[in-house]
């Protein structure tokens, strides 16, 4: 693998653009008016990044600029005769920053900058003073320190620092994000309590994940999509019903890719290895390339291929190291500059999945060893094809954002029974999906910012199982859903006084939703048993929100919001059944001290409450397979905060921690009344009462968690030394809802340390994982057939070493 390294150095080298094209001169007609709605002309005519340090600056008037000219003589001559002057980050990055009253001495800095050569970034966590944060998964550009609520934004360099590890580099950066430890590609996600179900079912997930502006899936799984070339990440806590409709439940994941830029030349790439205690070796290499084609276009290019080492031991069949996963994928946009301020970028994106085996081991065993009689291989494979519109006309923008996306996933599950007899269970997902959504949004200055807009989804499911031994399996019952919704929302910010802000929006959604039975008994299918389902739904999602400053660098904000799933058909035994949706209703009120991206120290602190209606959650049926049912109306109690503080220009520190407190306060007994009288010892049902409260915890969601880290950042000549390193705790958790499903999990101690020296066109690291070397239990299902074993433990990857190198040109 690394035997092409050389080739690509060679080849990035007779593309390596001269010095100069950095300040060559491009045509600029940017209009008079505010900052806010020049800026963002500016920096798309000039292929340039740039923050704005103070928020006030924001409604100030700047001067008209048009010609031929530099990016740097354009910036400046924007800035002419203003309050504000740019200062220079990076070739490519400028600050917008209040100028001073009187003429300072320039020095040399001595703290870090805020992006390092990718992907060495600045210190994640904490941004530099006076660099403002724009949410834009607000859908109207609106500053952190004017939002209402809990967002989080990881810088897409500091994801990568240490090595690509997708969904799990997000993980360890939030402790109020979790998910299920099944595989990459098959796990679920889950934000600040909200969590149904360990198995991927039919059931919508209660997570909304985004490529930029388009959805990755509505009831699939996280397809776990690699982090390579990508600008920033997004986190909305809490239900975004009214902006993102059904499926946020919990909150929104936003990954933002970097943008094709029509004025430069890019190449990078890097490769690494690794070794696994206990292990096999692994290796990894991405490659990037951004490519203009013209004075206006442009194409960007990702590819990359990682292949993760076994761990787990298999002496049944006399394997070891079984559970391999090897990852290949890309992505590809082509940006037009149709003219007139109007943008076309058409893209790809295709990853495949390959899991050799499960990565579970038995309770019993020795550490890190399965005793399995079949081989439980997973493979996931998606792609998506997306086309988006835009049109900037500075106080205004207009988006049209439009994916016709396809994922399949293939899963073993062992089936085999205390007669030693080998059988398993395949389980195959295929999904399709048309999303499109246009929308009319005024970015926010001048005390006002709003969006209109509206969107369809198109998503049909099928899911087929075969069950039996290895040599022939027969077909059992499978399910189809299908649903068509199509959506209308706004919502609006006002600063109704100074310092004063209030938010209100609408989302009415119709959804008309069918299904059908797969492979349904001939018996059932004559007598029309539950076969086929279809019917309508209306759902209104208001939302509204207010947020004051009483003083200088304090915030405190008060938020209520809907969040909503359709309902569906799911399989029970061999007969077909419907669940019906379900609906959060969170109130949350918070305070923040200091402002993010602006001050050297920031924290804050957030409760929330709320109250989820007729849960949709899977369980194991009276055969012993996943089903889904409305399981009853459940309570959450959340609480968390974060800390960010900066003690010396070279060194940030970081905490976080969250608390849930979950139950399902009115269980459905008609539902789970079967499930307790086939698992009660005697063959009849344990005291109902009992049951019940032993079953109250919402699943899957650790009653705590605690994470720490810190970031050390040195120039050393011309390298630059950075050093990151982090522990995370995840308290226990249970993995699922009903007396089989009620194993312990979690409370686990997840660490790690990462350094890079190196420079913008060159670097290499070095990252060690897991120092403790710990075991832990991050998910205790491997396979619902639980008959006859003591149990089942998923454990953390042994502590792994990984050297990698870098280079750009």
């Amino acid at each position: 693998m690394t035997g092409r390294l050389p080739l690509l150095i060679a080849a990035a080298a007779l593309c390596a653009p001269s010095t100069a094209q950095a300040a060559e001169e491009q045509r600029f007609d940017v209009p008079a008016g505010s900052l806010a709605s020049a800026l963002p002309v500016l920096s798309r005519q000039a292929g340039i990044s740039v923050s704005v340090a103070d928020a006030e600056l924001w409604n100030g008037r700047v001067k008209p600029v048009r010609g031929r000219m530099s990016a740097e003589d354009a910036i400046r001559r924007m800035l002419a005769g203003s309050d504000a002057r740019a200062v220079r980050v990076s070739k490519t990055s400028w600050r917008i920053e209040r100028r001073p009253p009187s003429p300072r001495v320039a020095r040399r800095a001595t703290s870090p900058p805020r992006r390092m050569a990718r992907p060495g970034p600045a210190p994640a966590g904490i941004a530099q003073p006076q660099d403002e944060i724009i949410v834009t998964a607000s859908k109207t550009d609106l500053p952190h320190s004017h939002f209402a609520g809990v967002a989080t934004l990881l810088d897409g360099g500091d994801l990568a620092f240490g090595g690509e590890r997708g969904m799990e580099s997000i993980l360890a950066r939030m402790a109020t994000v979790s998910s299920t430890h099944l595989g990459s590609g098959r796990n679920k996600l889950f934000i600040r309590g909200i969590a149904d179900s360990s198995f991927t079912g039919p059931t919508q997930s209660t997570v909304g994940q985004y490529l930029g502006d388009i959805r990755l899936s509505y009831n699939a799984p996280d397809p776990d999509l690699r982090l390579y070339d990508v600008d920033s990440v997004e986190i909305l806590e809490g239900p975004q019903g009214t902006l993102y409709g059904a499926g946020s439940l919990g909150g929104i994941i936003r990954v933002v890719p970097k943008a094709p830029s029509p004025h430069r030349m890019e190449l990078q790439a890097i490769a690494g290895a690794s070794v696994t205690q206990h292990g096999d070796p692994g290796g990894d290499l991405g490659v990037i390339a951004n490519v203009p084609a013209g004075e206006r276009h442009a194409l960007r290019l990702v590819g990359y291929m990682l292949s993760d080492g076994g761990y787990i031991d298999n002496p049944v069949r006399g394997q070891d190291d079984v559970n391999r996963v090897v990852i290949r994928g890309g992505r590809a946009t082509l940006r037009l500059d149709a003219g007139d301020d109007w943008t076309l970028d058409l893209g790809g994106v295709y990853q495949a999945t390959t899991s050799k085996d499960a990565q579970y081991a038995d309770k019993d065993a020795p550490p890190l060893t399965r005793y399995s009689l079949v081989e439980q291989k997973a493979r996931a494979r998606y792609g998506m094809a997306t086309l988006v519109v835009a049109k900037d006309w500075g106080d205004l923008r207009f988006q049209s954002s439009n994916a016709f996306i396809r994922h399949r996933l293939f899963e073993r599950f062992d089936a085999s029974g205390t007669d030693g007899d080998p059988r398993v269970l395949d389980q195959a997902n295929r999904t399709r999906m048309f999303v499109s959504e246009t929308r009319l949004s005024r970015p926010f200055h001048e005390g006002l910012g709003w969006v209109v807009g509206a969107s369809f989804v198109d998503n049909r499911t099928r899911q087929k199982r075969e069950y039996g031994e290895l040599s022939f399996q027969a077909p059992i019952t499978g399910v189809t859903n299908r649903i068509t919704e199509l959506t209308g929302y706004g919502e609006a910010t006002f600063e109704v006084l100074p310092k004063l802000l209030v938010a209100g929006g609408l989302r009415l959604s119709h959804a008309r939703l069918g299904g059908s039975g797969e492979d349904v008994p001939f018996a059932l299918a004559l007598a029309q048993r539950a076969v086929t389902a279809h019917r309508s739904e209306t759902d209104l999602l208001p939302s509204f929100s207010v947020l004051a400053k009483p003083v200088r660098n304090i915030t405190l904000y008060a938020r209520y919001q809907e969040g909503f799933r359709p309902g569906g058909l799911a399989i029970d035994s061999n007969f077909v059944r419907r669940f019906r949706n379900d609906q959060v209703r969170t109130w949350e009120g918070g305070v923040r001290l200091g402002e993010k991206g602006r001050t050297p120290f920031d924290a804050h602190l957030s409760v929330s409450y709320s109250r989820w209606r007729d849960i949709q959650a899977d369980f194991i049926d009276s055969n012993g397979f996943p089903s889904t049912a409305n399981i009853g109306d459940g309570r959450i109690t959340s609480i968390s905060g974060a800390v960010a503080v900066q003690p010396m220009p070279s060194l940030s520190l970081e905490a976080g921690a969250v608390y849930n407190h979950s139950r399902v306060d009115e269980l459905f007994a008609g539902e789970l009344r079967t499930i307790a009288t086939r698992f009660s010892a005697n063959g009849e049902a344990p005291e109902f009462s009992a049951l019940l409260t032993r079953l109250g915890q919402i699943p899957n969601i650790a009653r705590y968690a605690l994470r720490g880290a810190f970031n050390y950042a040195l120039a050393i000549g011309e390298e630059d030394l950075r050093v990151n390193g982090w522990a995370h705790y995840v308290g226990p958790s249970r993995l699922g809802i009903g007396p089989i499903l009620g194993e312990g999990q979690g409370d686990y101690v997840d660490t790690g340390l990462a350094a890079r020296l190196g420079n913008e066109r060159r670097g290499l690291s070095v990252t060690l994982t897991n120092l403790l070397d710990a075991r832990g239990n991050r998910f205790a299902l491997g396979t619902p057939f639980v008959e006859g074993s003591a149990g089942y433990l998923t454990p953390l990857r042994p502590r792994t070493l990984r050297i990698a190198i870098d280079v750009a040109y």
